[in-house]
C-alpha cells in the first residue's frame, strides 16, 4: 500500500444480531408465580360461578327456597358480577390493582364460607351477592395485573404449545 493508494479500507462490522423473535424468551420466577396465582384465581372464580348450578336443587331444598325462587341463587351472583365489573375496573385504576385483587379474593373467601354455612335463604343470597361483587372486583384487577406483569413483546405474543 502506497501513500497515493486511494483504495478504501474494508469496514469491520459487528456480527448481525438475530431478530428479536428468534431469541428464546423465558419467564422469570416472579412472572411464573404471578401467572400461577392469576390462573388459580380465574379458575376459582369460574368454579364458583358454575359449580352451584349442579347442586342448585339440593341447596334450595336444604336452605328452604321454593322452586319458583330458586333461580335467584344464581341470578344474584350473575347480576353483581356482570353489573359491577366496569366500576371495579375503574376502582382498580384509582386505588391499585393488587390491593383490589387481594380484597376481592378475601371477599370471595368470606362469601363462600358464609354461603356454605347458610341455613337461611336471605343469608345465602347475601353470600352470593358478596361472591358476585368479589368476582366483579377480581376479574378486571387480575387482567390488569396480567398485562402489567408481562410487557409487550415476544413473551406476550409467544404461542405456547
Amino acid at each position: 500500500m502506497t501513500a497515493n493508494d486511494t483504495t478504501p479500507l474494508p469496514q469491520f462490522t459487528a456480527p448481525a444480531q438475530p431478530p428479536a423473535q428468534d431469541i428464546p424468551v423465558r419467564m422469570t420466577t416472579r412472572q411464573r408465580l404471578v401467572m400461577v396465582l392469576l390462573l388459580t384465581a380465574s379458575f376459582t372464580l369460574a368454579v364458583d360461578f358454575s359449580i352451584l348450578n349442579v347442586a342448585l336443587p339440593r341447596i334450595g331444598a336444604d336452605v328452604g327456597f321454593s322452586l319458583e325462587h330458586l333461580q335467584w341463587i344464581a341470578t344474584s351472583f350473575a347480576l353483581c358480577a356482570a353489573g359491577f365489573t366496569l366500576l371495579f375496573g375503574r376502582v382498580a385504576d384509582l386505588f391499585g390493582r393488587k390491593r383490589l385483587f387481594i380484597a376481592g379474593m378475601a371477599l370471595l373467601g368470606i362469601g363462600s364460607l358464609i354461603g356454605g354455612l347458610a341455613n337461611d335463604p336471605g343469608l345465602l343470597l347475601t353470600a352470593r351477592v358478596a361472591q358476585g361483587l368479589a368476582t366483579a372486583a377480581v376479574t378486571p384487577a387480575a387482567l390488569s395485573l396480567l398485562t402489567t406483569s408481562f410487557p409487550e413483546g415476544t413473551l406476550r405474543t409467544k404461542h405456547w404449545a
